[in-house]
């Protein structure tokens, strides 16, 4: 089954921090909305079905309820949709007439980009809503009928502390959500924040990777299960979407900046919604092979679940190797015990390290692999 995944560009203003594809401008809603509609249907008589849809953003509660039903009816129609049905939204632009027309259009999980519960954060953060309207569009939405909420949290933001911190999870928690995301601040290049050297509020490396693993130890205590580097669930709770990039599962995006995994192929839509809408969608770009070993090690290795070494097809050779590396990472700490590799939250913080360790072995028995062929080709001949 795929996944279907909708890139919804437009957004009130641009967060200092966002690097995500957006724009301001909202004035091209409809033609946008009839653009991805054309594009979801030239997949017609193709045979998929999909059991996931997920609308990313941007802010995809800037675009009506109501557009966004007739992509997912148009998905139901083409992709015989069944299944997690989920929107992002913000707190200040999610009313509960849109939190309703939206459920009754099909959609069955929303994940608001909450970020944090103290005032002077979400001040730093450029986040348009207060902390009171986090938890009104939460009430909202159970009313509406939404049974499954997330909640994002970002970490290492301006003037954080373990105390700040410790308050916004334990007051997202009793708001009864299924699921909380919390992602560490990364300030990317050329963005407001890179600019304006926002770095010096905002707690250094060491306290960053403190107040990481101080969430994994609280949102267990509250009774959120880590099941990937940034995501955290309730029994049940997991996002079914997103679970399909991690695991190198096939996928198909919509929309400027979208990307996609189909027939082990991977392609995309570069960034630029006048672009998109020139090539009326049609402006897809290869970026090569896609859902190998090596990329099944490094997606595998966010969740906790890990990796089983023998779905990397290894020589004899290569899992002695993989191994032993394996073992040096767990006297570290690094990686846990098992026959899974399997990263522990200390291992998340240095994932980036970890995991190009561990490819450096794949790459290697990829490279043998190569070497014999063509010793074989050249005997042959």
């Amino acid at each position: 089954m795929t996944g279907l995944y909708i890139h919804i560009p437009f957004c009130a203003s641009k967060c200092g921090y966002c690097d995500f594809y957006s724009v301001t401008d909202r004035s091209g809603r409809r033609a946008y909305t009839d653009a991805v509609l054309r594009e979801i249907r030239r997949f017609a008589g193709r045979g998929l079905r999909a059991d996931s849809l997920y609308f990313g953003g941007g802010t995809p509660s800037m675009l009506e309820a109501e557009l966004l039903g007739e992509m997912i009816a148009a998905c139901r129609e083409i992709f015989s949709l069944e299944g997690e049905i989920t929107a992002e939204a913000n707190p200040d632009s999610a009313s509960f007439r849109w939190l309703s027309a939206l459920r009754r259009a099909g959609a069955n999980r929303i994940s608001f980009g909450a970020q944090s519960s103290d005032a002077r954060e979400l001040s730093a953060l450029g986040r348009r809503h207060s902390p009171e309207q986090i938890g009104q569009a939460v009430r909202e939405a159970r009313e509406a009928g939404f049974d499954r909420i997330s909640l994002d949290v970002m970490l290492g933001i301006p003037y954080q502390t373990p105390e700040t911190l410790r308050e916004t999870l334990v007051s997202f928690a009793a708001l009864g959500v299924e699921h909380i995301s919390a992602y560490l601040l990364k300030i990317e290049p050329g963005t407001p924040f890179a600019v304006n050297g926002a770095e010096r509020l905002c707690p250094d490396e060491d306290a960053a990777a403190a107040l990481y693993l101080q969430t994994v130890r609280e949102l267990a205590g509250l009774g959120f299960a880590q099941y990937e580097i940034s995501n955290f669930a309730r029994p049940g709770g997991a996002c079914r979407h997103n679970l399909k990039y991690w695991r190198a599962e096939e996928y198909i995006g919509f929309g400027p900046a979208a990307h996609s995994l189909l027939g082990g192929r991977r392609f995309y839509h570069p960034r630029g919604l006048a672009e998109y809408l020139a090539s009326d969608g049609c402006n897809l770009v290869p970026d090569g092979p896609g859902g190998g070993p090596e990329e099944r090690l490094m997606l595998g290795l966010r969740l906790t679940a890990g990796v089983d070494p023998a779905a990397l097809n290894l020589s004899e050779r290569g899992r002695a190797r993989l191994a032993r590396q394996a073992e040096i990472f767990r006297k570290a700490g690094l990686m846990a015990e098992g026959p899974r590799l399997r990263l522990t939250p200390r291992g998340f913080l240095v994932s980036n390290a970890v995991i190009c360790a561990l490819m450096e072995i794949l790459d290697g028995e990829l490279l043998q692999d190569c070497n014999e062929f063509e010793a074989e080709r050249d005997i042959l001949s």
